[in-house]
């Protein structure tokens, strides 16, 4: 049977089933934030994090697909709850039973809520694909362990949404996309709140009952938004739309959870905390919080980690990997604040993680 035509995202646990005797998995959709390697298996995707240093701090120090020198923030929050880390659905190991113990990650760099997002990386999973994937999924599992216990697995499992950013960033803050001019800042808001809502009520409809959407972020003051700022500070028209998105958001799962049926429909944002971090770095333990930590020399911006690069002498003192993610250490940051929040939803989030031991920087 053809996995690559079935699978999703879900984000906590699922209770022993009879039939497949089912540990707790995840399935997360996602964009680069997320991804951990689904890009890598995509040949014309210009939305590649298949290069040293991207990984260097994780494993085997070897790239992995993750956009990070790390873990994402969706590996620490497993982590954190005891869960395994899922497989990258286009990952050649993925098997049925594989999605069983582990669960699936759909995330792809590049991806957003709507299809036209990203267009320029050629190849990427929007959501609506990545939930087209899940159903396919869904059908795979299915047929393995019967419609009874699949009901079951996918009715039990909590699923995460961790996408906007790119519908911003490279959609519509982007001349070269019709989005930009065809809406205003609120009217592309409410058309990315008209496609999320119908995309979360697909997911419902295909058994989702326990998800929650993360918010966006500062993005106005990712490096690469400062570089390209006449000031070199945040753009503030980036971080309304962030702000504008996560209210939308809250909103909607709001009101979807009161809606539809035996749901837990949740949002979490760490808004308020990356923005701090980046205004008062010190106060976290960092040192900057305004460039990446991975660049090429003094030429910015550098878009992209490549072997080229220098990398700053201590990756735990920057909040920022490259011009768009964060370090290991700043995803830590983030995905304590979002388990604070969860913990307040019933959330468990007991188990440990401890950080990466994080390799010494190459001189150069």
């Amino acid at each position: 049977m053809n996995i690559f035509s079935t699978l999703a995202l879900v984000f906590l646990g699922i209770a022993a089933i009879g039939g497949c005797d089912c540990k707790p998995v995840q399935f997360i959709f996602g964009d680069s934030l997320s991804d951990v390697g689904n890009n890598r298996y995509l040949p014309r995707s210009l939305a590649q994090a298949n290069l040293p240093f991207y990984g260097i701090d994780l494993g085997n120090g070897l790239p992995n697909g993750r956009f990070t020198n790390g873990r994402t923030v969706s590996d620490i929050i497993g982590d954190k709850i005891g869960l395994p880390r899922p497989v990258a659905f286009l990952d050649p190991s993925l098997t049925e039973d594989v999605i069983l113990e582990k669960g699936v990650n759909y995330a792809s760099g590049g991806g957003g809520i709507l299809n036209e997002t990203g267009g320029y990386f050629i190849q990427r999973f929007s959501l609506w694909k990545q939930i087209e994937l899940f159903k396919g999924t869904r059908d795979v599992i299915r047929a393995k362990v019967g419609e009874e216990e699949a009901d079951k697995f996918f009715g039990e499992a909590r699923y995460v949404v961790a996408l906007g950013s790119n519908d911003f960033i490279n959609n519509y803050l982007m001349p070269v996309y019709s989005d930009s001019w065809k809406y205003n800042d609120q009217s592309f808001v409410d058309y990315m709140m008209e496609t999320l809502e119908s995309q979360l009520k697909m997911l419902h409809g295909l058994g989702a009952r326990k998800l929650i959407v993360f918010g966006l972020g500062p993005m106005g003051c990712i490096p690469l938004q400062r570089v390209l700022s006449t000031t070199g500070q945040c753009q503030d028209k980036a971080n309304k739309l962030a702000l504008s998105f996560n209210k939308a958001a809250s909103k909607l799962l709001g009101e979807l959870g009161s809606q539809l049926p035996g749901t837990s429909f949740k949002f979490g944002e760490a808004y308020d905390v990356v923005s701090d971090v980046i205004s008062n770095p010190t106060k976290y333990g960092f040192d900057n919080s305004d460039s990446p930590c991975c660049s090429f020399y003094r030429i910015r911006p550098a878009l992209t980690c490549i072997p080229a690069s220098t990398l700053c002498k201590d990756r735990s003192k920057y909040v920022f990997w490259d011009e768009y993610h964060p370090t290991d250490k700043a995803n830590e940051l983030i995905a304590d604040e979002l388990l604070k929040k969860f913990n307040s939803m019933g959330i468990d989030s007991d188990a440990p993680s401890p950080a990466p031991d994080l390799a010494p920087s190459p001189d150069y």
